[in-house]
């Protein structure tokens, strides 16, 4: 049964509430929420509440927020869904405010003592299909959290300088303290117009170009790139890797996407230079 805009208003601002809390590190109750929402709605179950969680995830990021740890992003959402969560960020000055100081608040490097509990799958590639919103493009978002998120020149710095160590303790775990020793940030050492962050290697001694991208958020948080990475990324498909780093703040977490990122990701224009000639 369709979820009527009473109960989508309900969960909407529940969801809210308790993303708000978790951007501003206050704890809450997730069971605690479910069952107060649970009177709002026409008899939900307990897992149909929690698949549209996931569905708000999904509209979330397409409004440019970060989402609710723990609740997987579910695309193919209510187009209703969207619109709600649309009106309703754009009066909510108190997550406005946590969102932005969770983006730009600096960073440094994790002491981490298990790099062997740090690697995870990376999310499999999905194409969507949504109910039509003639107004997709021209969504009213004061501001974009996970570009302004990307543009963290501290986060990046050290998600970097994590991924460095990560490969000098792989390398040594191969048994390549010699290619361990050669680990280089490159970045830092020749500048940032190389296409990737972290130069390594493989156990047979090839070269491996390492893109570093870096969020406080979840897995399957969206990342930017730049037309020099993805050229790498085709040029170079054998050697290139892009490792996304998430959760850095709580418990660094990171997996790999080797080769032409167009095999892994959807990749939408975001942007365009406009010149005159």
């Amino acid at each position: 049964m369709e979820w009527s805009r009473e109960e989508v208003e309900a969960i909407v601002a529940d969801y809210l509430q308790m993303l708000t809390m978790e951007l501003a590190g206050q704890n809450f109750n997730k069971t605690e929420h479910r069952r107060r929402l649970q009177t709002k709605l026409n008899g939900r179950s307990d897992g149909s509440i929690e698949f549209k969680h996931g569905n708000l995830s999904a509209a979330m990021i397409d409004l440019g927020f970060p989402y609710i740890r723990g609740y997987k992003p579910r695309a193919n959402y209510q187009a209703l869904l969207g619109l709600v969560a649309e009106q309703q960020v754009s009066g909510e000055t108190t997550l406005d405010q946590v969102a932005l100081a969770a983006v730009q608040q600096p960073a440094v490097v994790p002491i981490q003592t298990d790099f062997a509990r740090v690697k995870s799958d990376a999310p499999i590639k999905q194409h969507r299909a949504r109910e039509s919103e003639p107004a997709q493009l021209f969504r009213a978002v004061k501001r974009d959290y996970l570009e302004r998120e990307a543009r963290n020149m501290s986060l990046g710095l050290a998600g970097e300088e994590f991924v460095a160590l990560f490969e000098h303790w792989r390398l040594i775990e191969l048994g390549q303290q010699r290619l361990a020793d050669k680990v280089e940030h490159v970045s830092q050492t020749k500048g940032d117009g190389l296409g990737y962050d972290v130069l390594s290697y493989d156990s047979d001694g090839k070269e491996r170009f390492i893109e570093v991208k870096t969020t406080t958020f979840g897995r399957d948080t969206p990342f930017f790139v730049s037309r020099s990475e993805l050229a790498l990324s085709h040029g170079a498909k054998n050697q290139f890797h892009l490792y996304r780093l998430f959760e850095f703040r709580n418990a660094p977490r990171l997996f790999d996407v080797p080769g032409s990122l167009d095999q892994h990701c959807v990749l939408e224009p975001v942007s365009y230079r406009a010149s005159f000639g």
